[in-house]
């Protein structure tokens, strides 16, 4: 996860075919991606959007291996 996406942690996700999903912009506060999510949906309206929070965990080498002590 990069400094930026840490900053913006609310995104606007577009659902695709086949399970996969597109962020359309991230966002500081919840209130500031419903607004920019009204005004898609005003001009998008059979297109699915929806907001989520990213909890993207950070990769890192200390990773605990389930079964290895």
């Amino acid at each position: 996860m990069t400094y930026y996406s840490k900053l913006y942690p609310w995104c606007i996700v577009r659902s695709l075919p086949n399970m996969r999903s597109l962020i359309i912009a991230r966002f500081r506060r919840r209130s500031d991606a419903e607004a920019h999510l009204q005004i898609l949906k005003a001009n998008t309206p059979n297109v699915p959007y929806s907001i989520i929070f990213d909890t993207t965990p950070e990769t890192s080498g200390s990773i605990v291996k389930p079964g290895v002590n």
